[in-house]
């Protein structure tokens, strides 16, 4: 019987001695040499830069990383209590960046409670570890949404999304708990309450902790352990030396004050640190209008069908108003579920409003028409490009330079973008890999680079900073800066405060949702 289906959870041990790994497709290994020990029910926090195999060494010890068919390579051993993890699989739960790959069922209490399900739990234990993982990661609150066990999983907010991914891995008390940026994409009341959560999780099972997080601020004073690894290949920009393994390892307060400066320098997010960016050099203030949201009500849901009548989309917003003008920048923000990306997608033409109308200026449309919902896809990418929240939902091919390519050649424009792209977002070294093997501050960066290939006018980008180390953050906002002197108009959905006081312009709050009503804050100065 396994320490789950008796009640108890056992904390689980890790070992890793000269490990390594190197993804099919993939030149150079994601980690190499990397020698660890973890004890049972130690809480470590695992840093490094963008790149340097966070997510590989997660998804190893979730036993879910590659199989013995393809073309990857691993060295050295890694254990869980001496076993190997595909062989002692339920001991870990793995919560992933994008936690819309983790919903696998149409309802929240289904969903939470799949795991458990799969581990022989008691059927009556595992509802009441479904309302006891829900209550913790607080989706049953009213400021989490006040969400009932049939609520439909498929109309939940990213952010609501994480925390969902999060119960389901408590509601499996595991004795290794695996969390890879699982505040990435939440409001900041959000990240305390899913911390707190853990804390509270840990406390009561003693389950060991690995959790990967850029912002180190949120958990060092839930941790034991800061383990920084360095890349296992020299990339551009990373602040290693290109050896793999564990560059510092320690108590959490000495290895930020010993080694401030070298944490700053491999782009580890320190608390108080915030790394200089290029300054706008032109804001215009009453620059041409491009874009217009005018009484807009979104929904993700589309019109039903009930006998002769149609059941027009239940709003998630109603009432809003935006513009988007060249050169300026507009700041979406608001709690989670409020309906942000919605919104941006509805913007960005790729969601029909449910109510008001999305006007596009004569000089955006150019001959395309007023509504960017009713144009053409090539009419689109090249005056309005939007960055998805999860990246792998805009990769079309099988390498990172033919991705780069795809938008230009389509539209019969020029390559003369792609380079220098490559070269300001770091991504030069990955040319020939796969999207998909990417890190995930790697996947933003390309899926990011794969929209300005295509020299859109407007950029809408939903959580631009997700997954970023402190290095590639300052780059990528300080690249922004610069197309917005040049005169593009950029549309982030973001919880990032300094990335949007780098951008400045307006912002724009969405007010929370609660029990179905829409609310709705005008704009006012950033």
């Amino acid at each position: 019987m396994s320490a789950t289906q008796s009640g108890m959870v056992r904390p689980a041990a890790i070992s890793a001695d000269g490990w390594g790994w190197r993804h099919a497709g993939r030149a150079q290994a994601a980690v190499q040499g990397l020698d660890l020990r973890i004890e049972p029910g130690e809480r470590v926090l695992l840093l490094g830069p963008s790149g340097a195999g966070k997510s590989t060494l997660l998804h190893a010890l979730a036993g879910v990383l590659g199989d013995e068919e393809d073309d990857s390579d691993e060295t050295g051993s890694l254990l869980i209590d001496g076993v190997a993890p595909r062989e002692h699989l339920g001991c870990a739960g793995l919560m992933q960046q994008d936690p819309e790959t983790q919903v696998v069922l149409s309802r929240v209490g289904d969903d939470v409670a799949f795991g458990a399900e799969n581990l022989a739990v008691p059927r009556d234990e595992i509802w009441s570890r479904v309302h006891e993982a829900l209550d913790d990661v607080g989706l049953r609150t009213a400021a989490g949404g006040g969400l009932a066990l049939d609520h439909p999983t498929a109309a939940l907010s990213g952010g609501q999304k994480q925390r969902l991914a999060l119960a389901g891995i408590l509601a499996m008390q595991p004795g290794l708990i695996l969390l890879d940026e699982p505040t990435a994409n939440l409001d900041p009341a959000g990240v305390l309450e899913v911390r707190d959560a853990v804390g509270r999780c840990l406390d009561k099972t003693g389950a060991t902790l690995v959790v990967v997080e850029h912002r180190v601020s949120v958990w060092k004073d839930l941790v034991d352990r800061i383990v920084v690894l360095q890349p296992g290949s020299a990339a551009p920009g990373t602040g290693g030396s290109g050896t793999g393994g564990v560059l510092l390892d320690g108590p959490p307060d000495q290895v930020l004050s010993e080694a401030r400066t070298m944490l700053m320098s491999a782009g580890v997010w320190v608390p108080g640190y915030v790394p200089a960016t290029r300054e706008r050099r032109n804001e215009p203030h009453t620059a041409q209008l491009l874009l217009a949201a005018q009484d807009l009500a979104v929904s993700r849901e589309k019109p039903r069908r009930k006998g002769f009548k149609t059941i027009p989309p239940v709003p998630v917003q109603t009432g809003i108003s935006a513009q988007v003008r060249a050169g300026q920048a507009l700041t979406i923000t608001g709690p989670n579920g409020a309906g942000k990306s919605t919104f941006a997608l509805t913007l960005a033409g790729l969601l029909a409003p449910v109510d008001g109308k999305v006007s596009a200026a004569v000089d955006l449309s150019k001959g395309a028409g007023i509504d960017p919902y009713k144009w053409k896809a090539e009419q689109l990418i090249s005056r309005i490009g939007t960055v998805f929240q999860e990246p792998e939902h805009q990769f079309v091919t099988g390498n990172v330079m033919d991705e780069l390519m795809f938008g230009p050649k389509h539209l019969g424009h020029g390559e003369d973008r792609v380079d220098e792209l490559l070269e300001r977002l770091r991504l030069t070294h990955l040319v020939d890999a796969n999207p998909y093997t990417l890190s995930g501050g790697e996947k933003r960066r390309l899926s990011v680079a794969t929209v300005l290939a295509a020299h859109p006018k407007v950029l809408v980008l939903d959580e631009p900073t997700f997954g970023q180390d402190a290095n590639t953050w300052a780059e990528l906002a300080s690249f922004l800066s610069e197309l917005l002197d040049a005169g593009t108009a950029v549309v982030s959905v973001t919880h990032d405060q300094e990335f949007s006081a780098v951008l400045g312009g307006t912002e724009l709050r969405l007010g929370p949702v609660q029990q179905g009503e829409a609310t709705h804050q005008e704009a006012g100065a950033a």
